[in-house]
């Protein structure tokens, strides 16, 4: 991924910094779209993943919609590009100042997660004179084998209308006059790599349309979220998320009504391999057992390793020597702010240049300046190569 030009210039800019390599974000987008494409389908790219402007920007013109947890995120699709048609607005704890934030920009729906939301949303309809589109989150029970915290589709985690409550639920909705009901949402997970669990969401939305049916309800809209994973550990080899597959599920197993539309939220496996964070080496550090390669990168940059114990590609990109065994850690005073531990990497060397690979989704958009550190730059393919 990176060549001799592109090295020389990271070695003339300061440490650590985000690289996004723009042309294969364009390739994924591209893989996309031919994979997604069926009439029924809309994709929406989730802003919590990456919510870099430019980023956001390719992404709005090649048509997407947006989807949001919150009220800044929807100001900020719609500063890049997005169609407020198209945005869709998620999140257990929207606070009233985000709903009416919804309602003026005149967004698509808003995705409902419990009774009082639902309340809460049609008396700011009413106030603000506005009829409001909702579709109903429903908490599918299903285990997306995941990490246990991005897990969001069990009973136990707090997301999502529990089945059990939809009878009080759908007796209500004659009570909610600025409320029209236009769909059902779903979302049980991020990083989901065995595509068998999708098949079990299908199932499962296919009985619950059947439940509604039943009681004379039918709805516009099927969200059935994202949660897609990508290849941590290949990332030069397989950079591009099986779509095929994944859309394949759904066209195959999901039984939509002609007037209905399948929407996805999309975030990790749309920008995830496109970006790296760049870092330098300040030390190497030998302990009792250990040898420590000290980045002047840390979990302030990264956090997922520190959050999920998750896995990231470590290159040295300066190094071509024997590969040694190290534990790549950061300079942020927690024990938890580790990249890898027993990572192989070429003999390092004070100095050289270290790429962790596939961080352009929850890299920069979970930063923070713990330890009062100044936040890290970001660069584009564009400007480098």
């Amino acid at each position: 991924m990176f060549n001799n030009k592109t090295i020389n210039k990271f070695q003339q800019l300061a440490t650590p910094f985000y690289y996004y390599d723009l042309d294969v974000l364009k390739e994924t987008l591209n893989s996309l779209l031919i994979n997604s494409d069926d009439g029924n389908f809309k994709i929406h790219y989730a802003l919590k993943a990456n919510a870099n402007n430019k980023i956001l920007e390719i992404i709005s013109h090649k048509g997407l919609g947006a989807d949001c947890v919150s009220g800044n995120e929807i100001k900020k699709a719609v500063e890049t590009g997005f169609n407020p048609s198209d945005i869709v607005f998620a999140g257990v704890g929207k606070s009233d100042e985000e709903i009416i934030t919804g309602i003026n920009t005149g967004i698509s729906y808003f995705n409902c997660e419990s009774l009082q939301e639902l309340q809460t949303i049609n008396e700011l309809g009413k106030g603000n004179n506005k009829i409001v589109n909702v579709a109903l989150r429903i908490n599918p029970n299903i285990d997306a084998k995941t990490h246990y915290y991005i897990t969001t589709g069990l009973e136990e985690n707090k997301f999502g209308i529990s089945q059990n409550e939809l009878n009080e639920i759908t007796n209500n909705f004659s009570n909610f006059n600025n409320l029209k009901f236009t769909g059902l949402h779903f979302h049980i997970g991020s990083q989901i790599t065995d595509l068998e669990v999708f098949k079990s969401l299908c199932i499962r939305i296919n009985e619950l349309q059947r439940w509604f049916a039943d009681r004379g309800l039918s709805f516009n809209h099927i969200n059935v979220g994202g949660g897609l994973g990508v290849d941590y550990v290949n990332v030069n080899e397989k950079s591009l998320p099986d779509f095929k597959g994944y859309f394949n599920i759904f066209k195959e197993l999901l039984e939509i009504h002609p007037e209905q539309k399948v929407h996805f939220e999309l975030g990790r496996a749309i920008v995830a391999n496109c970006g790296s964070l760049i870092s330098k080496v300040l030390y190497i550090k030998r302990g009792a057992t250990i040898k420590f390669v000290i980045l002047d990168a840390g979990m302030t940059e990264l956090i997922r390793p520190a959050l999920y114990q998750s896995y990231h590609k470590i290159e040295n990109l300066s190094s071509e020597e024997t590969e040694e065994i190290y534990d790549v850690v950061g300079p942020i005073c927690e024990s938890s702010d580790v990249f890898g531990k027993a990572a192989s990497l070429p003999f390092t060397n004070r100095g050289d240049l270290i790429a962790i690979r596939s961080t352009g989704a929850y890299g920069e958009t979970m930063s923070s300046s713990y330890n009062l550190r100044d936040k890290a730059e970001h660069y584009y393919s564009d400007e480098i190569e």
